[in-house]
């Protein structure tokens, strides 16, 4: 009964140190016989009194190295390096006390060597073949030893899922809830055991192979600290689908899935007024431009669940709309698709488009957007995200569009870079139409996409299965992050808050740090931040800022009827004045006059001229 009061983690310490503690006089024994291979009075006196000296100073050595920090479950290369220490450090000293002594009278020159290269085999063999048992199901229990994270719906169907089929691939051994009320009670006989804090501590205790996610509901601060006990633990972990995901009413063991870098960043989903979006954009024509992107591509398959009258696509790369033609029309058979290749900035064949199509609703998500890229690039960013905006806005204008949407991005507030400010010169082109249309003419504004093409999650993959460096350009920088789905979403419900001229501003949550994006992917995949995977800071790279923003100060934001919509107000500028800007720069772009477009750009966005300065002095110092 006294045994069983005794914590798991001081009866494992205390086997382990039984265990070493008696291979000390086996192996040195036994090469005194293996030397020997037979036992003189003499040579017997010398053994048993030596190992007097031997057996507490190589205690002491095993001690002092650590050698009971490990567990054997996991036991590994730095066990044997422990190990290795503490057997070579031991034996040199007991030699020496022992020479201090008795001279090493009655001790054979070969028994040490014996000894220790003996004591080196049975410590870790000894370990190692634990390990492999374990490893290959040879333990009392059968399968792998589950701690479930979450005791509540979730958990307890897990749970239930895992009982079912006891016996074979996994064996629940406890639950950590962070609800005080459910500490010290069971579910299905199964305790729960402690708080999400006690894991590290648990999975130590009851040796536990693998932690179990079944926490739906945490919001992404939840998730992340969570996640953060689970990676010092140094188990496998795996998770459930997300709350949106559990519709279904089952969770199932081939349900669990990976964490991935979008539980981590992502936020609580977004409860959308769905009975309006559809009443908007059921029955309806729609022209998605730029139909084949990262955004452009989510919206086509958003907007093709809603019952479209038509759905118009027009991309002006090959492949991306291949792809995204070929997926919708094997999943929305039924959907009237007309696809269109071609180049917003092509007037002649927007125009060719819009008088067959007659679209009543525009997402005009076309845009180059990678920022050092577009650095040197002014003049086709400005044809493409700044003419090309004039031109497919125009038409929508000229063909009585209902509504017009343009997918903006947070880079346009004080741009510093030539992509925010092309950006920029796009919304102020489509607020002040507005007043001069009956076409409502809607921006929504939002930070990066997790994932997009182009967005630093890919990149940041493809250099850790490449092994690295994962390059950082200042620990410092931060960025807002959304998934591509609760974008596109958000997207549609400002077609129902809009009434025109409009810059809808999305929720973000909290930015994060791009350096903490690195080291959780890194995580994710298995290894180490800084040691298995390095992390490179290499600058300010032309154009970044270290932080962005989603509005400017004389925007003067506002709530909506969407608690996760804000309301921006436009700065207007004069109708001729704007046109004539617009029009100089069209006359630039013709004749590749760079100096020129730079002068006209700045005009046209003074924060773009400011921010760049300030940014430019800021990089200096840093």
């Amino acid at each position: 009964m006294f045994y069983n009061k005794i914590p798991a983690r001081f009866r494992s310490q205390g086997a382990a140190l039984a265990h070493d503690l008696l291979s000390v006089p086996i192996t040195w024994c036994l090469a005194y016989w293996l030397r020997l291979e037979t036992f003189t009075p003499e040579f017997i006196d010398s053994m048993l009194n030596s190992l007097l000296v031997i057996v507490p100073i190589q205690l002491a050595a095993f001690i002092l190295f650590g050698l009971y920090r490990g567990i054997w479950r996991y036991a590994s290369l730095p066990d044997l390096q422990r190990i290795i220490k503490a057997v070579f450090a031991g034996t040199a000293v007991a030699l020496l006390v022992l020479f201090l002594l008795t001279r090493l009278e009655g001790i054979p020159r070969s028994v040490p060597i014996i000894y220790t290269l003996l004591l080196l085999a049975l410590l870790g063999g000894s370990r190692l073949l634990y390990r492999w048992a374990k490893d290959h199901h040879l333990n009392l229990s059968a399968g792998k030893r589950v701690l479930i994270v979450g005791a509540g719906k979730a958990g307890e169907m897990l749970a239930r899922d895992l009982l079912r089929h006891a016996g074979q691939s996994y064996h629940l051994i406890a639950f950590v809830d962070d609800n005080q009320r459910r500490q010290g009670r069971e579910i299905h006989g199964i305790p729960i055991a402690g708080f999400c804090r006690d894991i590290y501590r648990l999975v130590q205790e009851r040796e536990i192979d693998i932690i179990m996610l079944a926490i739906p509901s945490a919001n992404p601060t939840q998730f992340r600290q969570i996640v953060a006990y689970c990676d010092e633990a140094s188990v496998p972990y795996r998770t459930v689908p997300q709350l949106t995901d559990l519709m279904t009413g089952n969770v199932h063991i081939n349900d669990l899935r990976e964490v991935s870098i979008d539980d981590l960043l992502g936020r609580e989903p977004v409860s959308l007024d769905w009975p309006a979006i559809t009443r908007t954009l059921a029955k309806k024509r729609i022209l998605i431009t730029g139909g084949g992107g990262s955004i452009g591509s989510e919206l086509c398959r958003q907007v093709s669940q809603l019952n479209p009258q038509t759905l118009i696509i027009v991309e002006n790369s090959e492949l991306h709309l291949y792809t995204i033609e070929m997926e919708l029309r094997q999943t929305f058979p039924k959907l009237d698709l007309r696809c269109h290749l071609g180049d917003v900035i092509d007037h002649s064949f927007l125009e060719a488009v819009f008088q067959d199509q007659r679209p009543e609703v525009v997402f005009h998500a076309a845009a180059y957007k990678h920022v050092p890229l577009l650095e040197p690039q002014l003049r086709q960013a400005i044809r493409n995200n700044v003419l090309g905006t004039r031109v497919v806005a125009q038409a929508a204008d000229r063909h009585g569009c209902e509504n017009f949407v343009l997918v903006s991005t947070d880079k346009a507030v004080n741009p510093a870079n030539v992509m925010g400010a092309s950006k920029r010169a796009a919304e102020i082109f489509c607020q002040n139409l507005n007043a001069h249309s009956q076409t409502r003419f809607i921006t929504v504004r939002f930070g990066n996409v997790l994932g997009s093409a182009g967005s630093v999650i890919p990149l940041f993959r493809k250099q850790i299965e490449s092994g690295g460096p994962v390059t950082v350009t200042d620990p410092r920088m931060e960025r807002y992050f959304m998934t591509i789905p609760e974008a596109c979403q958000l997207i549609m419900q400002t077609v129902v808050l809009g009434q025109g001229g409009e810059i809808f501003v999305l929720d973000m949550g909290e930015p994060v740090k791009i350096s903490y994006l690195a080291e959780q992917m890194i995580r994710l995949s298995g290894r180490t931040p800084g040691e298995d995977i390095a992390i490179d800071y290499i600058g300010l790279r032309p154009g970044e800022k270290l932080f962005e923003e989603l509005f400017h100060e004389k925007e003067q934001l506002e709530k909506t009827g969407h608690e996760k919509v804000f309301l921006a107000r436009h700065r207007s500028v004069d109708w001729s004045w704007l046109n004539q800007t617009l029009d100089q720069i069209t006359v630039a772009c013709e004749a590749v006059d760079t100096d020129q477009l730079n002068k006209l750009l700045d005009l046209l966005v003074p924060e773009h001229r400011d921010t760049k300065d300030k940014s430019t002095k800021a990089v200096k110092s840093i």
